[in-house]
């Protein structure tokens, strides 16, 4: 996940000193294609806790069919990203955003959703290393992708080397290469003939309605509860748009400088998941109870550590985002405005991360209906309603609306935390119970 934030937090930075007008179309038109994208993710991504049950239960002969049901549900999601390449034009009028800037987020939207399929794909067959524990491998393919990613970005935006320049459109061209190569290296390492004998990963390949609609039952609510975080994040940035487009950038830089926060803290989210399905499938509760408060502390310190910097430097990190384009007086204004914004983020930057951490336990045991109504429910009344309102209705302006973002971190906090504490998790399960052979040890 980090080298996800690094992969965004560049491709930003490059547009933002390519242009202004590309820096405020990024983030719209990005969080607007990972929120389609990130319903397609989290299904397929929930093959991950399938894995972690199963590794934990000693069923590995399990492994390969749930990593295949990822695998198709994968194809099909991409057809379905594919189609929405032609809502693009009025989805981004809807925006209310300045014409130069829609013409942008067309272009960037189109693109990434042409290749999500790729990403999706990806994303279940990491599945088959992250759920049994082994993330390492994860680490290093991602990595691999990111370093193609980089220098592609300088490229293929400013037309460097043999590249013609491509500004925003070339952006989005380097993100999907680096998506495809990433979901080729786990394909060529995974379906090995070790790996189908011990996992049947090519034996198992089979369509299994019944662990396909499993799969569907936990994970889509999981899904559309991620996808109703992204929403209530994308609602916030389109209405602030409607503010002014100097509003819209500094937002989108400082939610940028967020993601050095929110990706790492998805990923310590989906760890969580992994070690508390293991456990789970080992019936051993206690087990999952400790692990999640292992990776609190460590999160915390992580946390704390960003906390300071945020504070202490947040003008070193906004003027990494300085338009070529823009005047001195300009940019510091939207700066000191930033540095504002900063000192919100950071009010809420540990509840964020105890949500997360609290919403790796529910998915990793299968709560996955709770968290799907309560935060479609904490979406609608704390943070998309009272937005609307107050911007369209009363005139509200850019910090009204992260005050009303930050109340809705603190509201998913309490609600993911009191459901951890009611202690129902620890009685889930998704894998049939046949499956669950006996107590074993830490498989490595």
């Amino acid at each position: 996940m980090a080298t996800t934030m690094v992969m965004e937090f560049t491709d930003r930075i490059f547009l933002a000193n390519y242009s202004l007008e590309s820096i405020a179309a990024a983030l719209p038109a990005g969080i607007t294609a990972f929120l389609f994208i990130s319903f397609f993710i989290g299904t397929a991504g929930y093959v991950n806790v399938f894995i972690a049950q199963y590794t934990g239960a000693g069923a590995l002969y399990r492994v390969g069919a749930a990593l295949w049901q990822g695998i198709y549900f994968a194809i099909f999601s991409g057809v379905m990203m594919a189609g929405f390449y032609f809502i693009a034009e009025p989805l981004f009028q809807l925006g209310g955003h300045s014409p130069e800037v829609q013409h942008l987020e067309v272009i960037y939207f189109r693109t990434l959703c042409l290749g999500a399929a790729t990403l999706i794909l990806g994303t279940s067959l990491s599945c088959f290393y992250s759920g049994r524990g082994q993330t390492r491998p994860v680490m290093i393919f991602n990595m691999i992708g990111t370093l193609l990613n980089i220098p592609l970005d300088y490229a293929l935006i400013n037309g460097i080397w043999i590249f013609p320049e491509l500004g925003i459109l070339g952006a989005g061209i380097a993100t999907l290469t680096s998506w495809t190569v990433v979901a080729v290296i786990f394909g060529v390492m995974i379906f090995t003939r070790e790996n189908d004998r011990i996992y049947a990963v090519w034996k198992n390949r089979q369509f299994d309605l019944d662990l396909f609609r499993r799969l569907m039952k936990f994970g889509m609510p999981g899904a559309l509860q991620f996808s109703m975080d992204i929403f209530g994040f994308t609602f916030f940035v389109f209405m602030v748009g409607r503010i002014g487009k100097l509003e819209l950038a500094v937002s989108n830089i400082v939610l940028s400088i967020d993601s050095l926060a929110f990706m790492p803290l998805m990923g310590f989210s989906m760890g969580t998941s992994t070690l508390v399905g293991q456990a789970l499938g080992r019936n051993c509760p206690d087990e999952a109870v400790s692990v999640t408060k292992a990776t609190i502390h460590i999160v915390f310190v992580y946390i704390f550590v960003l906390a300071l910097v945020f504070v202490l430097v947040p003008q070193m990190l906004l003027d990494l985002f300085r338009p070529d384009n823009l005047s001195a007086e300009s940019f510091a204004a939207m700066r000191n405005t930033g540095v504002d914004l900063l000192r919100l983020v950071v009010c809420y930057l540990f509840f964020d991360a105890l949500y997360m951490i609290c919403i790796g336990v529910l998915k990793g045991a299968g709560d996955t209906h709770f968290i799907m109504w309560s935060i479609t429910t904490t979406s609608l009344f704390v943070m998309i309603l009272p937005i609307y309102i107050g911007i369209e209705h009363f005139g509200r302006g850019l910090y009204f609306a992260w005050i009303c973002l930050t109340l809705f971190v603190f509201f998913l906090f309490i609600i993911s935390f009191g459901r951890y504490l009611q202690g129902k998790w620890k009685h889930m399960r998704v894998i049939e119970k046949d499956a669950v052979l006996a107590e074993v040890g830490p498989i490595n």
